[in-house]
C-alpha cells in the first residue's frame, strides 16, 4: 500500500522554487523546473550535504560544498565528486497539492 506525503499546493511551488518534506524518514527536495516537477532525495552521496541548498542548473540539482551534479529525472550523477546516484521519488498532484511517497512502498 502506498501512502503519499503532501508537500504544498501547486500555487505555492512556482517555477524556480523548491521545498524539502521529510517523507518516511528521509529528507527529499522537490523542485519546480519551469513547471516540471521533481522530487529527489535532499542529500550530496558523496558528503550527505542538503541538496536543497544548492543550485539548479535545468534539470540538474548541484551540491553546495563540491559542485556534484545529478540530474533531477533519474538521479544520475552527471559531474564528480560524487560518484553514487541520489534516489527519485514518485510525485503526483492530486487536487491541486503535490505529494510524493517512499519508492519502497512499490
Amino acid at each position: 500500500m502506498s501512502s503519499w506525503t503532501r508537500v504544498c499546493t501547486v500555487a505555492e511551488l512556482a517555477p524556480g522554487t523548491r521545498r524539502t518534506v521529510d517523507v518516511d524518514g528521509a529528507l527529499v527536495l522537490v523542485v519546480n523546473v519551469a513547471g516540471e516537477l521533481f522530487a529527489v532525495e535532499d542529500v550530496c552521496t558523496h558528503d550527505g550535504a542538503p541538496l536543497g541548498d544548492g543550485s539548479v542548473d535545468g534539470d540538474a540539482v548541484v551540491c553546495p560544498r563540491h559542485g556534484a551534479r545529478f540530474c533531477l529525472r533519474t538521479g544520475a550523477v552527471l559531474a564528480p565528486p560524487a560518484y553514487a546516484p541520489i534516489a527519485t521519488f514518485p510525485l503526483r498532484v492530486s487536487d491541486g497539492v503535490v505529494e510524493v511517497r517512499d519508492p519502497r512502498w512499490d
